[in-house]
């Protein structure tokens, strides 16, 4: 076996007894509609793909990796599977992975996805060191493949049936080719699901051995509440093992997947303990500190958080005078037509503020400025509910806030219109539409 794939514990079963993993939470869209998955709920005892109890950006995601390399010692893996697509949020996906590279060079660094968007960023993954990609391939025949997702989003396009699946399987065969040309090591996750697909994973076998993919991980299917396949039973342990010899004369199978939460932490099949599940929920919350005291807030009358932060000319700065959260000034902006650069200049203008509250934001600003440490939180709703939240360190009330950008085309709406799974200021997510990629 390749010496790499040996301490992997996803990749090994020796090293799943030595080596421990860790999954960072920062990736919450995803691009496909599973009609397996919902990632609706979270519980500290449920463990299965696409839930966490937070959301972290890149910055926070370093904090929070600090705080655990300092109490655990056996992390060899730090790894990013959702809880959407690492690679439908691929900036803040590679982001975390550049600065976790710089930072521990030691750690073998990985991603799981569904291959939807992956063959662009193959070059980057490569330069960053990432020697391990997982890409959920649950079927090579369209007519299968479009019985187990309801639809996939590429770009603005938004695919359904036999055309959706036709693409899919286009982008993940080019995705496998081109991670193999730069020699790293490549898992196939295949959800089996029965009377679907579960004829088909021999299929998936022998197609993936040959475009040089060097292990599969056959998962059963679970049913859960709220998806297409929720009245599906799963697969019994005598055809899950049946199917894993089969397609074992094809590829190498693994056979200990502990089907890993998103925020994930330790050796394979251990729970989260609650001081590790503290630290992560710490490093997820944001709040004033000396050398970011203040808040700057999108706003037209300074009662509610109500503007896009594209079209604000000015952000009201919130600061505490003698123990009191008071409106110190109402700060101009950069003004638009100089790309990035204006943001780069917003950054500095507003280097005393912990977080930029907004009605809206871009992709582009949002990436700028998180870079540069100012966390920019996305909500509709009074000042007063929000802006003491910051300064107490306490979480915002879910209700308030939306996603930055656009989830895309066939996500559930919340109640205020936004779409997608809710990042905020803790953390917190909620629900917005299905993994794409089974299991880390």
């Amino acid at each position: 076996m390749n010496e790499m794939m040996e301490d992997h514990p996803c990749f090994s079963v020796s090293a799943r007894h030595r080596s421990g993993r860790i999954h960072i939470p920062v990736a919450s869209k995803c691009n496909i509609q599973c009609n397996y998955c919902n990632r609706k709920y979270d519980c500290a005892n449920e463990s299965r793909p696409g839930v966490t109890s937070v959301l972290l950006d890149p910055n926070q995601a370093m904090t929070y990796l600090d705080s655990v390399f300092a109490r655990v010692d056996n992390i060899a893996v730090i790894g990013i599977a959702g809880p959407g697509d690492p690679m439908a949020e691929p900036e803040a996906t590679l982001r975390t992975m550049e600065l976790a590279s710089e930072k521990y060079p030691d750690k073998i660094l990985c991603l799981a996805t569904n291959g939807l968007n992956l063959p662009d960023y193959v070059d980057r993954i490569a330069a960053l060191n990432i020697s391990h990609v997982t890409i959920t391939m649950n079927a090579i025949e369209p007519a299968i493949i479009e019985k187990i997702y309801a639809w996939i989003r590429f770009g603005n396009r938004v695919l359904r049936g036999v055309d959706g699946a036709n693409f899919l399987f286009e982008r993940q065969v080019e995705a496998i080719r081109k991670l193999k040309s730069k020699n790293i090591i490549v898992k196939i996750n295949t959800v089996v699901v029965p009377e679907i697909n579960d004829s088909h994973v021999v299929d998936v076998a022998k197609l993936c051995g040959e475009l040089g993919a060097d292990v599969q991980n056959c998962i059963a299917m679970i049913p859960v509440e709220g998806t297409a396949f929720s009245n599906r039973v799963s697969p019994t342990t005598e055809s899950m093992e049946r199917i894993r010899q089969e397609a074992g004369k094809f590829i190498p199978q693994m056979t200990h997947c502990s089907r890993c939460r998103s925020d994930s932490v330790g050796l394979l099949g251990e729970d989260n303990g609650s001081d590790l599940a503290e630290l992560l929920r710490a490093a997820a919350v944001v709040k004033t500190t000396s050398a970011r005291p203040n808040v700057a807030v999108a706003t037209r009358e300074g009662m509610f958080v109500n503007r896009h932060l594209g079209e604000t000319a000015s952000l009201f700065v919130f600061g505490k005078r003698d123990n009191k959260i008071v409106l110190i000034e109402q700060r101009p902006t950069p003004p638009p037509g100089s790309g990035d650069a204006r943001w780069e200049k917003l950054a500095a203008d507003f280097n005393d503020c912990a977080a930029i509250l907004v009605n809206g934001c871009g992709q582009s600003p949002l990436r700028v400025l998180e870079k540069s440490g100012l966390r920019v939180i996305v909500l509709e709703g009074l000042i007063s509910e929000s802006v003491p939240c910051i300064f107490a360190g306490n979480c915002l009330p879910k209700i308030l806030l939306r996603t930055p950008g656009v989830c895309g085309s066939g996500c559930d709406t919340s109640r205020n219109g936004s779409r997608g799974m809710l990042r905020n200021s803790c953390g917190a997510g909620s629900m917005c539409g299905g993994r794409g990629d089974g299991c880390g």
